[in-house]
């Protein structure tokens, strides 16, 4: 199927209400290392922009402070760092603490691969909140042995792909559906699989196809910026694959209006959620 406007009047998003923060939704945004604290940064506004009411921010702890600053709109909790500035095994408990405070959570942007990495997605896949897994935290998830109450999300590159299934990069090339369909049935979940054409795939088989967007996307940071649209109407109330469909349009419609304005190429990933706003269905 063709992800367009079309294919999206079949998953609406939750209407927008009037209220305070809290009617909103809350997300938690588990990202960066000490080489790349920015890809939190993206995330988190990128979660914003898609409408969440309340961001948490858990990062390494020798950085958290200077994203509070950079995000004033955040909440940041510095948890415990290992000698290669990502996070330690034990920052695991407290991650899932705040997941435990949240509806939703994406994981994965600018972490540093890692023991702490198996850690974190174990634990976060036994709390109920709505899940987005991305980057390195892909490098490390085990095949899921029982069901959640809310289907996780993967967002995996080719090559992230190829290792949730153990195979050559070349077999996610040649047939990106297929392998999609089963990451989705291997993990429970429903996957995103990236690139120049990016296809949304469930265990079910069922496939969107979205070629759109702008050569622009191409660029560092951008898959930081998906992943907190993807928690940011998560937080919302959006079901899972509805909240994966308008994502991966809105992001290809923000860099598609970018490329009108600033050109196909040379806009920043850090400018992507700023047209997400405009975007979204009033």
């Amino acid at each position: 199927m063709k992800l367009d406007r079309a294919a999206l009047d079949l998953h609406p998003l939750p209407p927008v209400v009037d209220g305070d923060k809290e009617t909103k939704g809350r997300v938690l945004i588990v990202a960066g290392s000490r080489e790349v604290p920015g890809a939190a940064l993206l995330a988190a506004s990128a979660a914003m922009r898609a409408g969440a009411g309340k961001l948490r921010i858990a990062t390494a702890e020798s950085i958290h402070v200077q994203l509070g600053v950079a995000m004033p709109e955040a909440m940041v909790i510095g948890v415990a760092e290992g000698e290669d500035g990502g996070f330690a095994p034990s920052a695991a408990k407290a991650i899932v603490e705040q997941a435990g405070k949240v509806d939703a959570v994406v994981a994965g942007p600018g972490m540093a691969k890692g023991e702490a990495c198996a850690r974190i997605a174990d634990g976060l896949l036994g709390t109920d909140a709505r899940l987005a897994l991305d980057a390195a935290l892909l490098h490390s998830l085990e095949p899921l042995k029982r069901g959640r109450s809310s289907v996780p999300l993967l967002l995996p590159h080719a090559g992230e792909l190829a290792a949730l299934l153990d195979c050559g990069e070349d077999k996610v090339e040649r047939d990106p559906v297929g392998c999609g369909r089963r990451a989705a049935e291997i993990y429970r979940s429903i996957v995103l699989v990236k690139g120049v054409t990016s296809h949304v795939v469930t265990a079910d088989g069922d496939a969107w196809t979205y070629s759109g967007g702008a050569p622009g996307l191409g660029v560092s940071g951008s898959g930081d910026v998906l992943a907190g649209i993807v928690g940011g109407l998560l937080a919302r109330g959006a079901e899972p694959l509805d909240a994966l469909l308008w994502a991966v349009w809105l992001h290809g419609a923000a860099g598609a209006a970018l490329a009108r304005k600033v050109g196909r190429i040379g806009f920043l990933a850090r400018e992507i959620a700023d047209e997400v706003p405009a975007l979204l269905p009033r």
